[in-house]
């Protein structure tokens, strides 16, 4: 079946069981013995197994399998198939990532009863690639996807803080690629993070309310929701500033929100950057990185006197710059060499590259962290440059050194 036709198919049954058409398939083109869909958690270090639509029991938590040392791990991390058929007279095990633009949804998993050729593999890959539009397209109608990324239970605070976040964590264009990871402390904070791409520029956001629990989350929704406002408006970098300071000094009752904005134009490479109190971002170039340390203004609902000035980062194609909150650089966290952890990860994608920044100081935390800890990891390529074949999703910049490193090594 085409592409198109299994889109098609797919649209026409419930939201839930649009993953059962794509197994049919399948199973009728292919022969396969079995077919699941595993979606990654909101940890980035474990997937959950969505079976048929009958056997999904959302009343229990979802059961993890963790990633560490698996072919899933290998699959997510390097983004091509791996093919199993060491086991001589079994059926064949193929899994092979379902990703959008450098979000790695998940991972299809099916057992064929021969090795399959090069044919095969391709349709394979093309069901891979539409069951990623599918996860898509139904996500907003069920819970179903909700519930398999959620490992672990949360708290109403992270359940807020989780909505303010993209809706995919990592994209990928021919000039960028870019991701985000946030992994909350005991008591949540306020950190979030956001990108959006338009025509002519990326821009990218990190943001942390003061407090903890639920008074965070909403300082952090309000936050979020005026700097939207004013972006979706059409507004300039530092009306954007305005506009959220503005909100918070009306409706905050005295607390603020520090955060960074970068706006960066795709046709030129020219950027423009804003710091309302936030720590300085760190850039690698060249193996070597740096702090950068533009002027820091206030914090956004800062009760002073106070404006935004627009500056610009000293970006380079080639570059990698790594934007994160205090809770990266506070306490138990500082015994992290994060400028070295950044140069050991530089051959991963910032997808893997986020989550093993994150991973290091949640270890360095014996995994109760004391504040929200967040990550954006942007690649800079520059522009009238692509890294990205847009057919499979894979990293085209440095294949051999991704396929050689593992994910979870730098951070030990």
């Amino acid at each position: 079946m085409t592409l198109a036709g299994m889109l098609a198919a797919a649209e026409t049954a419930s939201p839930v069981e649009s993953l059962d058409v794509v197994a049919r398939i399948l199973k009728d083109d292919l022969g396969a013995a079995s077919v699941s869909f595993l979606i990654t958690d909101f940890t980035g270090g474990s997937v959950v197994r969505l079976g048929a639509a009958g056997s999904v029991e959302t009343d229990k938590p979802a059961q993890r399998i963790a990633l560490l040392g698996t072919v899933y791990d290998d699959v997510i991390r390097t983004q091509r198939p791996r093919v199993d058929d060491s086991d001589e007279g079994a059926l064949v095990r193929i899994v092979a990532p379902v990703t959008n633009r450098g979000d790695a949804i998940g991972l299809l998993e099916l057992f064929l009863p021969t090795t399959p050729d090069a044919a095969v593999m391709r349709e394979i890959g093309e069901a891979a690639h539409a069951l990623a539009y599918i996860v898509i397209a139904n996500r907003s109608f069920t819970d179903v996807y909700q519930w398999g990324r959620r490992t672990v239970p949360l708290s109403l605070a992270a359940e807020i803080q989780h909505r303010l976040l993209p809706a995919s964590l990592a994209s990928e264009a021919a000039q960028f690629a870019v991701a985000g990871a946030l992994e909350p402390a005991d008591h949540v904070g306020g950190d979030t993070f956001d990108y959006v791409i338009d025509r002519d520029t990326v821009q990218l956001s990190v943001t942390d309310a003061m407090g903890h629990e639920v008074n965070a989350a909403l300082l952090a929704t309000l936050l979020v929701g005026a700097l939207r406002r004013a972006r979706r408006a059409g507004a300039d970098l530092v009306e954007q500033a305005r506009q959220a300071d503005r909100a918070m000094r009306e409706h905050s009752r005295g607390s603020y929100v520090t955060g960074q904005l970068l706006r960066i134009n795709l046709t030129d490479g020219s950027n423009e950057f804003v710091n309302a109190g936030h720590p300085w971002p760190l850039r690698m170039r060249d193996g070597e990185v740096r702090e950068l340390a533009p002027k820091v203004d206030m914090p956004f609902g800062f009760d002073a006197p106070h404006s935004y000035r627009v500056q610009t980062l000293d970006l380079r194609p080639g570059d990698r710059l790594v934007m994160l909150t205090d809770g990266m650089l506070e306490r138990n966290a500082k015994r992290v060499d994060l400028p070295d952890l950044i140069v050991r990860t530089r051959a991963l994608h910032p997808r893997e590259a986020a989550r093993t920044l994150i991973a290091a100081v949640v270890d360095a935390h014996q995994g109760h962290l004391l504040d929200d800890a967040t990550v954006m990891c942007l690649d800079w390529h520059g522009v009238g440059h692509s890294h990205r074949d847009a057919a499979t999703g894979a990293d085209l910049g440095d294949a051999s050194a991704v396929s050689g490193s593992r994910r979870t090594d730098p951070g030990r």
